[in-house]
C-alpha cells in the first residue's frame, strides 16, 4: 500500500510540472511584455524584474535590447524576436523561439533605448552573466563589468570573485574591482593604493584616462603614486601609438602595393603612362559588388566565400578588358607618349562614365564576410581583420608575381623586353604579344587591388582616382619595372604619409610627400631601385 501511495504522489507530481512550466513560461512572457510600453523608466524597471527571476533565457532578450533590435506588435503588445536586422524576416517568439505565425510584422515598431537604459542593460547583463557555469559568459561578463566600473557591481563583483577559480577571468575581475575602487569616493586609502598598481598594469588608454580622472579628486597622499602611474602609462602609450602608426602606414602601404604593382609591369616593360589603371581598380570593385549582389538574391548562405568568387573573376575580367585596350589603342600609339597618356586618361572618363550609366553615381557599399569582421588587439595595438588580411593578401600577390617573372616563360620574356626590347625581339621573343599579356596581367592585378579596396571603403564610379597619383609616386621613386622598389616604395611612403598626416592634415601631407619624392628623383632620376639593361641604360 505505502509504494503504491509513493507512486501515484509521483504521478501527479509528474504531470504537474508540465502545468507549472507553462505557468512560469506565461509569467515570464508577460514580463518580457512589459518592456515595450511606457518610458524609459519604466523599462529600467521591466528590466529589474526580469533580472531577479534569474532565468538565464532572459539575457538573449537583453543582448537583442541593447542592440536596438527588439521589436513589438504595437496591436497585440507582444514582444518579439526577428529573424533578420532591421526588424525583417520571420517573428519568433524571444523565449521559446516558436514562429508567430499569426503575426504579419506589419505592424511592429523598435523597443527604443537611450544612453541610460543603455547602461542599465549592460550591468544587468552582467550581473545575470557573472556567476554563469559557463566559462565565457563569465569572462564576457566580468569585460562588461571592467568597460563600466559601476560601483553597484561591487557586491556582486565581490561574491563572483571569491568563487571564481580560473586565474585570466579572476584577473579581469580584480582588474574591474581595482577601477571601481578608483572611481569610488567611498573606498578606503588602502584599496585605492592597491587599486593604482593593478589599474596601470591595465595599460592602455583607458587605463590613462581611468587614472587622470582618479587624480582629480584622489587625496593628496595618493596623488604622487597616481601622477608617477601616469607617467609611466604615457611613456608606454607613446611607443604604442609609434607602433599603431607604423601599423597603420604598413595597412596603407599594402594597399599602394596593390594598386602600384601592375602600373608597376606595364609601365616597365612597355614604357605606357596609363592614366586608365585606377579604372582597373573600380573595375576590380565592382566585380565584386556584382558578385555579392547576386549571392544575396541567390544563395545567401554562400556570402563568406564572395570574396573568394570574386578574386578570380576580377582578375579575369580586368585582365580581358587590359587586353583590349593595348589591342585596341595602345600598340597603335607606342613611341608617342603623349598620344598615349591622353588616350588613356580619355579613356578613364568614358569607362568613369560608362560604369555610371551602368550602376548610376550612387555609391555602393560591399559587405565584408563575417571573417573580415571586427577587430583584436595585439599588445597596444588594435587591429582591424580586414586590414589584416589586405597586408596578408597584398604578400601573397607581390610573391606570386615574383614567382611568374622568374620562373615562367611569360615572366622570362617580360623581363628580356624590359631589358632590351630589340634585342629579345631578334632573339624570337613575340614582343607584341608579351605587351599585351603584359599589359592583360597589369590590369588583372589592378582588378585585385579593387577586390581589396572594396573591403575598406565603398564603390563608386571615381573610385580609381584617389589612388592613380599615389601608384605612379610608388612606382617612381621605387624604380620603373622594380617590384622590389614598388614594395619599398608603397611601405615608405604609407608610413610616411602616417606619420605627416596628424602634423599637417591629408591633403597638405600629400603635398609634403610630392615635393620629397620629386626633390628625390632630382637626385635619383632612375628611383630607389635602377633596372639594368642596355636600352635602359642607353
Amino acid at each position: 500500500m505505502a509504494f503504491s501511495k509513493i507512486l501515484a504522489t509521483l504521478i501527479i507530481l509528474l504531470g504537474a510540472v508540465p502545468a507549472y512550466a507553462q505557468l512560469v513560461d506565461t509569467e515570464l512572457t508577460s514580463l518580457i511584455d512589459a518592456l515595450a510600453p511606457g518610458s524609459f523608466k519604466d523599462r529600467e524597471a521591466a528590466i529589474g524584474t526580469l533580472v531577479a527571476t534569474g532565468d538565464q533565457r532572459v539575457v538573449p532578450i537583453l543582448e537583442t535590447l541593447l542592440e536596438g533590435e527588439l521589436y513589438f506588435d504595437e496591436p497585440s503588445g507582444k514582444v518579439v524576436f526577428t529573424t533578420q536586422p532591421g526588424g525583417k524576416g520571420d517573428l519568433t517568439d524571444p523565449l521559446t523561439e516558436a514562429e508567430l505565425a499569426p503575426l504579419t510584422g506589419d505592424n511592429l515598431e523598435k523597443v527604443k533605448v537611450n544612453n541610460g537604459l543603455r547602461r542599465v542593460l549592460r550591468t544587468a547583463i552582467g550581473q545575470m552573466t557573472l556567476l554563469s557555469e559557463n566559462s565565457s559568459v563569465r569572462l564576457s561578463a566580468a569585460q562588461s563589468i571592467l568597460r563600466d566600473a559601476d560601483p553597484a557591481q561591487l557586491e556582486l563583483l565581490d561574491s563572483a570573485l571569491a568563487a571564481e577559480a580560473d586565474p585570466t577571468i579572476r584577473r579581469v575581475m580584480e582588474q574591474a574591482r581595482a577601477v571601481i575602487m578608483l572611481k569610488s569616493p567611498d573606498a578606503s586609502i588602502t584599496d585605492k593604493t592597491a587599486a593604482i598598481a593593478v589599474v596601470q598594469a591595465i595599460g592602455g588608454r583607458d587605463a590613462l584616462n581611468t587614472l587622470t580622472t582618479a587624480l582629480a579628486s584622489a587625496p593628496d597622499e595618493l596623488k604622487p603614486s597616481i601622477q608617477s602611474a601616469i607617467d609611466g602609462l604615457a611613456r608606454d602609450q607613446a611607443v604604442w601609438d609609434v607602433a599603431q602608426n607604423v601599423w597603420f602606414g604598413v595597412s596603407l602601404g599594402s594597399v599602394l602595393l596593390l594598386a602600384a604593382i601592375g602600373l608597376a609591369i606595364t609601365f616597365g616593360v612597355m614604357g605606357v603612362i596609363n592614366m586608365a589603371h585606377g579604372e582597373m581598380v573600380m573595375l576590380g570593385a565592382y566585380t565584386t559588388f556584382v558578385v555579392q549582389e547576386i549571392i544575396r538574391q541567390n544563395a545567401p548562405g554562400l556570402f563568406d566565400w564572395s570574396l573568394a568568387i570574386a578574386l578570380p573573376l576580377a582578375f579575369l575580367f580586368t585582365a580581358l578588358v587590359g587586353v583590349a585596350i593595348e589591342r585596341g589603342i595602345i600598340r597603335f600609339l607606342y613611341g608617342r607618349p603623349l598620344e598615349t597618356l591622353l588616350a588613356t586618361w580619355g579613356l578613364s572618363l568614358i569607362i568613369q562614365q560608362a560604369v555610371q550609366r551602368i550602376f548610376t553615381a550612387n555609391i555602393r557599399e560591399v559587405g565584408n564576410p563575417s571573417w573580415m569582421s571586427g577587430s583584436f588587439e595585439l599588445g597596444g595595438l588594435a587591429i582591424t581583420w580586414n586590414r589584416f588580411y589586405i597586408v596578408i593578401f597584398a604578400a601573397l600577390v607581390f610573391v606570386a608575381l615574383l614567382l611568374v617573372l622568374k620562373y615562367t616563360a611569360i615572366g622570362l620574356h617580360m623581363r628580356a623586353v624590359t631589358q632590351n626590347r630589340r634585342m629579345a625581339s631578334a632573339m624570337g621573343i613575340r614582343t607584341p604579344l608579351v605587351d599585351a599579356l603584359t599589359f592583360g596581367l597589369g590590369s588583372g592585378i589592378a582588378g585585385l587591388a579593387g577586390v581589396a579596396l572594396s573591403q575598406i571603403g565603398n564603390v563608386s564610379p571615381n573610385l580609381g582616382q584617389g589612388y592613380i597619383i599615389d601608384s605612379f609616386m610608388v612606382v617612381v621613386f621605387g624604380g620603373v619595372g622594380n617590384l622590389w622598389g614598388t614594395l619599398v616604395g608603397a611601405l615608405t611612403l604609407g608610413i610616411a604619409n602616417k606619420f605627416i598626416e596628424p602634423y599637417a592634415g591629408a591633403v597638405l601631407g600629400k603635398i609634403i610627400i610630392l615635393v620629397l619624392i620629386i626633390l628625390f628623383i632630382q637626385r635619383r632620376p632612375r628611383g630607389l631601385f635602377a633596372l639594368k639593361g642596355r636600352s635602359i641604360e642607353a
